[in-house]
C-alpha cells in the first residue's frame, strides 16, 4: 500500500469518527431553564448576569464560565434524587465543574412571582427527550444563606409534566404557585428522561411579595377618612355685638350725604365718621337752642335803644 493510498484510507476512517465524536459532543446538551431564569443559565455567557458578583463567585469556584449550561446531568439516579445527590450539593448535581452553584448568598439573579399566580416556565433544550418535569418550591422559612437541603423542598411536587412537546428550541409548561410564600424561595426542577438514562437539575431564584402585617391589612380594609371634613352640630352661637341692643346715640339735624369712598368703606367694615354718633362732640340741637338765644337778645337790645331816643 502506497502512502498515498494509506492517507486516503486513514482519512476515510477518521472521518465517520470525526462525525460520531460530534453527535456525542452534541448529546450531550440538552438544556436548563431560562425562564424563571436558572442560576447555570444566567451566570453563562449568554445568560446576561455572568458579571453579578454571584456569577463570579460560582465561576471561580467552578473553574468554567458555564459555556455548557445545558448540561448539567446525572446518568443512573431513576428517581433515587434524594439518595443520590447530597444536601448541599441540589444545585451542581454533585458535579464539580457547577460546583460553584450551590454557593448559598442572597445576591443570585432572581425573577420576581406573585404567590398563587399562573407561572410558565421556559425550559431550553437543544434536543428533544422524552421524560417528565418535576416542579418543587421551597418551603416557607426557607433560608437561602445556608444551602439548599432535601428537607426545605416538600415530598411532592407542586406540578408535573410528562413529555411536553419541544416548540422553538423550548418546553413550555404553565403551572399555579403555591399561594403561601413570601420572600426568597428557590424553583427546583427536576427533568427525568425516558429516553436516556439522565437527569437533569436546576436551580432558579424567585422572589415573592413580603406579607404585610396584620394591623396594616386592617388598616387598609378600613375606609379611608374623606379629605372633606363631615359637618357637625355646632353649639348654638353667642349673641353678636350686632344683635345686642345699640346704645342711645343723638342724631344730627341733617343727614350729610354719604360719599362713594365712605360706601366703599362700610362695605368694608370700616367705621365712617365714627365722631358723629359718638355722643362725645357736639350735638345739632344743642347749636341750634344756642343761636336762638343769640337772636332774642340781640332784639331786646335793639328794643331798648330805640325807646331811650324817644
Amino acid at each position: 500500500m502506497t502512502r498515498t493510498t494509506a492517507r486516503v484510507t486513514g482519512a476515510a476512517v477518521a472521518a465517520p469518527l470525526l462525525l460520531l465524536s460530534c453527535a456525542a459532543g452534541s448529546a450531550q446538551a440538552h438544556g436548563a431553564p431560562t425562564a424563571p431564569v436558572s442560576r447555570v443559565y444566567a451566570c453563562s455567557p449568554g445568560g446576561g448576569s455572568a458579571a453579578t458578583a454571584a456569577c463570579k463567585a460560582a465561576i471561580a469556584a467552578s473553574g468554567q464560565n458555564f459555556v455548557a449550561w445545558d448540561n448539567l446531568r446525572v446518568a443512573g439516579v431513576d428517581g433515587r434524587d434524594r439518595q443520590v445527590i447530597p444536601d448541599g450539593r441540589l444545585c451542581s448535581g454533585n458535579l464539580p465543574a457547577y460546583r460553584g452553584l450551590d454557593l448559598a448568598r442572597t445576591d443570585w439573579p432572581a425573577t420576581r412571582l406573585a404567590p398563587g399566580a399562573r407561572m410558565t416556565m421556559t425550559y431550553a433544550s437543544t434536543i428533544a427527550h422524552a421524560g417528565t418535569f418535576r416542579l418543587y418550591l421551597t418551603k416557607q422559612g426557607y433560608d437561602p444563606e445556608k444551602p439548599l437541603k432535601w428537607s426545605d423542598l416538600p415530598a411532592q411536587p407542586f406540578a408535573e409534566f410528562k413529555d411536553p412537546a419541544l416548540s422553538n428550541g423550548a418546553y413550555h409548561f404553565t403551572a399555579t404557585l403555591p399561594a403561601d410564600r413570601t420572600g426568597r424561595q428557590m424553583l427546583y426542577t427536576i427533568w427525568q428522561n425516558s429516553s436516556t438514562s439522565d437527569t437533569y437539575y436546576s436551580c432558579s431564584d424567585v422572589v415573592f411579595p413580603a406579607k404585610r402585617n396584620a394591623g396594616a391589612a386592617a388598616a387598609s380594609a378600613r375606609p379611608r377618612a374623606s379629605a372633606t371634613p363631615v359637618p357637625r352640630a355646632s353649639a348654638k352661637p353667642a349673641p353678636s355685638a350686632s344683635r345686642s341692643p345699640a346704645a342711645p346715640t343723638r342724631r344730627t339735624a341733617t343727614a350729610a350725604p354719604v360719599s362713594p369712598s365712605a360706601t366703599t368703606a362700610a362695605a368694608d367694615s370700616t367705621p365712617v365718621a365714627s365722631d358723629t354718633n359718638s355722643g362725645t362732640g357736639p350735638s345739632a340741637p344743642l347749636m341750634a337752642g344756642g343761636a336762638a338765644a343769640v337772636l332774642v337778645l340781640t332784639g331786646g337790645a335793639a328794643l331798648a335803644l330805640r325807646l331811650r331816643r324817644r
